[in-house]
């Protein structure tokens, strides 16, 4: 069985450490960080379908000198072990969330969601009653068109069912340099040698492979795009026009089916805008909490 990623070891690369804390909750661990504890409002993070929270590295900093920030390692995702496929799905890694919020009496004001992360925000407004506003960066919201919304599930379930793909992947695309140029083509972003350094770290792990491959197969866009209509929160959405994972065009369809949202084109970025541009993204996300959310923030 492969090994998890050791915090001793791949967590010493990890960017505000002393944010970090481990919430044991029964067979489960995760990893959290939280940022400027007892201010107000209270804002979630929500990272992406392989990533972790070394994505919010800068951009948390900057909002903590306002915002209370509670970022998790999503489940089966970095240094949060412990969940089953089950917790893998939309609907059940949504659940999963609600129990951790519960659990630690992180009640949050708004949700921000990197990719994927957008979508499980809609979710926890959608079945725990989240009313608060959502900011989607570069959201992954619109199911693949035709045949290949059937045919990527179904290719991600058969890796994921072979335990030799993992460890095959994560060898080759962490051979060399292979890493940093497979986030380039993915996803258009020149990001920091440290991001990199984390993202290396994960991509070489076949455990976290596993757990990214799993969110994949389990990943329902269409259900949750049936139920979009419900959904009366006020919505941000920030896309980068040069996002190579998830078209410009693509988020402005998303964007006609949400009755609440305003989509914000950032010009020259890719899918790790946050990443890119923190200062940027991070202006956007406080003129919105303070939009919605008035004198509080």
């Amino acid at each position: 069985m492969s090994r998890p990623l050791n915090w001793d070891r791949e967590g010493r690369l990890w960017p505000n450490r002393e944010a970090s804390q481990f919430v044991q909750m029964g067979h489960a661990t995760w990893h959290v960080q939280r940022f400027g504890e007892g201010k107000s409002p209270r804002i979630l993070l929500i990272h992406g379908t392989g990533g972790s929270v070394h994505s919010w590295g800068a951009l948390a900093p900057m909002m903590a000198e306002q915002f209370e920030l509670f970022a998790p390692d999503l489940p089966r995702h970095a240094f949060t072990t412990g969940h089953g496929p089950q917790d893998s799905s939309i609907p059940g890694m949504a659940r999963a969330l609600a129990a951790l919020l519960e659990h630690t009496g992180f009640a949050p004001d708004m949700i921000v969601g990197h990719s994927a992360g957008a979508a499980l925000a809609l979710q926890l407004a959608l079945d725990h009653g989240f009313t608060g506003p959502i900011v989607g960066l570069n959201s992954a919201l619109r199911p693949f068109p035709g045949l290949a919304a059937q045919l990527f599930p179904a290719v991600a379930k058969l890796l994921f069912a072979n335990p030799f793909v993992p460890r095959v992947f994560s060898g080759l695309a962490g051979f060399g340099s292979e890493a940093e140029r497979f986030i380039y083509r993915s996803t258009r972003s020149t990001i920091s040698d440290e991001g990199l350094a984390c993202y290396a770290a994960l991509i070489k792990n076949p455990r976290h492979t596993k757990g990214a491959l799993s969110m994949m197969a389990n990943w329902d866009l269409e259900r949750l795009r049936e139920r979009m209509g419900e959904i009366t929160n006020p919505i941000l959405m920030i896309h980068s026009d040069k996002d190579a994972a998830i078209p410009l065009d693509w988020a402005k369809e998303a964007h006609s089916w949400l009755a609440t949202s305003r989509l914000d084109v950032l010009c020259g970025l890719g899918h790790l805008a946050h990443e890119e541009a923190p200062e940027l993204v991070a202006e956007r996300i406080m003129d919105f909490a303070k939009e919605t959310l008035g004198e509080n923030a």
